[in-house]
């Protein structure tokens, strides 16, 4: 019997099979033991609104049906809370979603792209899958380099530049000044993606002023951090309307289900939640700084729902106590790319994990000063 062969296009035969992240299931399989603490994908522990949860309860009735394609409740009151316009918004299946929508629609074979060397891997993912080429600069100081961004888009007459503001991995960010200045510099023909995840998190004058009117950027924004929807998938993107009209040529007009919509609309409302989690993240991150410090590492200033913590040597260090940490039930990340990776990557956690890391953080250290 024959077999056919699968032919994949000249693209898709040249790249290599990537995992930008290996989860925290996958890695309690290989364990055969599930972690103490989930400390290492920038989850939300603390949870949704509980007026999110029910709601979701009451609607998982009606899953027989598929979601509003134009998700236009959820859209209404995103406009209602940033005072802008429904047209300029667009809803998808998290940021992660949005931008392979983004890449599809703006991105062909041999265009460039920049990005920082080491910024979120989920990114250059989508643009290498629609052959874009992208160009990486180094960060400084431990933050994306907004002027070297600008100059390398310049240089190769970039069609993207990608900037995460509050930063991931790094936890840091730049003020809003700072951030208007770059979208400003954006050279005609370039869109700057403002990748907002964790602005929730960060003190009010990191968020520069919506102006969806500007053609030069699109923010992205998401239900999984600050308001705790991870797994529901959620998120969205304010641009100008042209732009965003731009989406409904090519998107999953039945990608974000019933259940994610109405738990992000609950979400949404209340904000009372959120600035209870925001105060619980910021304790998190006092009380994380604090273990590293006791432990003779040094916390990198956070705006995110995580701390980095530089561990005074190179990678090889950082990785062995990732590692340490790993086989004693903490999950943990860390950065990537040099120098950054002298570091690892502490998600906030609830009072119960941090004690666990607490404890198991010396143990780990001493395993491996003294190998």
């Amino acid at each position: 019997m024959t077999r056919n062969t699968i032919k994949f296009t000249p693209l898709i035969d040249s790249l290599p099979s990537s995992v930008p992240f290996v989860g925290p299931e996958t890695q309690e399989r290989f364990r055969s033991s599930k972690f103490l603490a989930r400390l290492g994908a920038n989850e939300n522990v603390f949870g949704p609104s509980p007026f999110a949860i029910k709601a979701m309860q009451q609607e998982s009735k009606n899953l027989w049906m598929y979601g509003d394609p134009e998700n236009h409740d959820l859209k209404e009151a995103l406009a209602d809370h940033h005072q802008i316009n429904k047209n300029e918004i667009i809803v998808g299946e998290g940021i992660d979603g949005l931008l392979g929508y983004l890449a599809r629609m703006l991105i062909t074979p041999g265009d460039t792209v920049v990005t920082s060397n080491g910024a979120y891997p989920t990114f250059n993912f989508h643009v290498s899958g629609y052959g874009g080429v992208l160009h990486k600069v180094p960060y400084k100081n431990d933050m994306e380099d907004t002027e070297a961004l600008i100059n390398k888009a310049v240089e190769v007459g970039a069609k993207l530049i990608y900037l995460a503001n509050p930063d991931n991995p790094m936890g840091t960010w730049h003020p809003s000044n700072v951030i208007t200045k770059l979208i400003n510099s954006v050279p005609d023909g370039c869109l700057l993606i403002l990748d907002e995840a964790y602005i929730e998190f960060a003190d009010k004058d990191v968020a520069s002023k919506l102006d969806p009117s500007s053609s030069k950027v699109i923010r992205m924004r998401t239900f999984s951090k600050g308001y705790g929807l991870a797994g529901a998938r959620i998120g969205y993107g304010i641009g100008h309307p042209e732009l965003i009209k731009g989406f409904d040529k090519i998107r999953n007009h039945f990608g974000v289900s019933r259940i994610s919509q109405i738990g992000a609309l609950h979400a949404l409302l209340d904000q009372n939640h959120l600035d209870k989690t925001i105060l619980l993240v910021k304790e998190s991150r006092d009380k994380i700084a604090k273990i590293a410090l006791t432990n003779g590492l040094k916390p990198i200033p956070s705006s995110a729902n995580f701390v980095c913590i530089d561990c005074n040597s190179d990678g090889d260090f950082a990785r062995k106590l990732l590692g340490q940490l790993i086989d004693n039930g903490i999950f943990v990340r860390m950065p990537f790319v040099m120098p950054q990776d002298r570091a690892i990557r502490i998600s906030c956690g609830t009072k119960k994990d941090l004690e666990l890391l607490e404890q198991i953080l010396p143990r780990a250290l001493s395993a491996i000063r003294t190998n």
